[in-house]
């Protein structure tokens, strides 16, 4: 009997400890705000988007180490959708409906931006989307801190067109096959003959993801650069980039001869590929690393110190790039808007979203617009040099505001707003 009354007591003492425990572990759970973070870091697209699953984690560090938000602590909660389209939609519900996520900051494709709108609309919750991208979109769960087409595609083809950017008369689309390239090549066609550019001077190819034998295509490129000056606009996504310019240094096609404006080739994508044959080709963006301003500097040294504390890959190699300078200021901005709502419930957070501002490494001041859910963004061309970096070779006065729905395509008149 009294062992039966010891083991009792001992099994109540238990009970106690464990509920103790339980609340002690719901308490530090609920001393936290979880965010999510959906990026691919295995497939075609892990070249490109690793790094802003990286420089999330280091943004949250920054940011938890100024006292996090609302007092509490982000914890990061990082799932690889591995350039998997449909995988995404799965992994943003898992983050959300069991995670319970705040926000979630993630995707680069639009593709994968497409997979995942329904999910962040039905529960809604809200994603922060930093990659350039075709448009033609705007959606109330989502803000878009990458480029509009009239903040990046639009001037870069008008920089081509212009004396100093070459002259070019006839043009190469030449995109990996999804909603993207195809998106903005009809947008881009639409402009080019607005300008009076003929259908027979443009030329568009497609390639699928992970697509490495770029022998034809360049040969072609050659080919119908002999009918008049020619400039070739890059929508190739993922790590295609690397064999594709490999192929035109082999080729001898230098920017001289036909420039490539690339819209998703930064610092990142280079760091694998010899860049000298490439020296003078261009890209269009809204941030590089090579610009010199005293936050552009703190933040380059914020990313090679994290680096190399976090033993990242490559770490003395690392460099910085626009849509991580997208995802930096992306989260910097939800978490004003979070203390501004002082609530992260979405229709809350949304609402203080409008009219902020944070200044970014870009040297600007940038602005969520109030209506339309992008940021008003700087526009710089840059050319390659030798060492992968690039030289701004043209920019805008200050930052543009997006406009969302390209007026190049009819029926999008008066669609500028949410």
């Amino acid at each position: 009997m009294q062992n039966r009354r010891h083991f009792i007591g001992t099994l109540s003492r238990i009970a106690a400890a464990t509920a103790l425990l339980v609340a002690g572990t719901q308490a530090y759970a609920a001393d936290t705000i979880k965010v999510g973070i959906l990026h691919s870091l295995s497939g075609t697209m892990a070249i490109s988007e690793t790094s802003l699953k990286d420089v999330a984690l280091m943004t949250i560090d920054e940011i938890n180490a100024n006292g996090g938000v609302m007092g509490k602590k982000l914890e990061p909660v990082v799932v690889d959708p591995a350039s998997n389209w449909p995988l995404f939609a799965e992994k943003a519900r898992g983050l959300i409906a069991q995670d319970k996520v705040a926000v979630v900051f993630g995707c680069w494709t639009s593709v994968s931006r497409k997979s995942v709108l329904p999910v962040f609309k039905e529960l809604n919750s809200l994603l922060f989307y930093p990659v350039q991208y075709e448009g033609e979109e705007l959606e109330k769960n989502v803000f878009y801190t990458g480029a509009a087409p009239n903040q990046q595609a639009i001037p870069a083809v008008e920089y081509l067109m212009s004396k100093d950017g070459g002259g070019a008369k006839r043009f190469v689309l030449l995109g990996t096959d999804y909603v993207y390239p195809r998106t903005t090549n009809k947008i881009l066609r639409a402009f080019l003959k607005s300008k009076g550019v003929k259908d027979s001077d443009i030329e568009e190819v497609y390639t699928p993801f992970g697509h490495s034998d770029y022998q034809t295509i360049v040969a072609n490129i050659k080919k119908f650069a002999a009918g008049g000056k020619t400039a070739v606009i890059s929508t190739i996504n993922g790590d295609s980039n690397v064999p594709f310019y490999k192929e035109l240094g082999n080729a001898g096609l230098k920017a001289t001869d036909v420039p490539v404006v690339a819209f998703s080739v930064g610092e990142e994508e280079l760091r694998g590929v010899d860049a000298k044959p490439l020296v003078g080709h261009l890209a269009a963006w809204n941030y590089f690393e090579s610009i010199k301003n005293p936050v552009n500097a703190d933040f380059i040294k914020k990313w090679k110190a994290y680096a190399v504390a976090k033993k990242l890959p490559n770490a003395a190699t690392v460099v910085t790039n626009d849509p991580m300078e997208a995802t930096y200021v992306g989260i910097h901005m939800w978490a004003q808007a979070v203390e501004k709502a002082k609530s992260t419930d979405t229709n809350k957070v949304i609402a203080a979203m409008a009219g902020q501002t944070f200044k970014a490494p870009s040297g600007y001041t940038l602005t969520m617009d109030a209506t339309n859910h992008h940021l008003h963004k700087p526009v710089f061309i840059g050319e390659i040099r030798p060492d992968g970096q690039f030289n701004v070779v043209w920019k805008t006065p200050g930052p543009v505001r997006a406009n969302p729905w390209s007026p190049y395509i009819p029926g999008n008149e008066g669609k500028q707003k949410l």
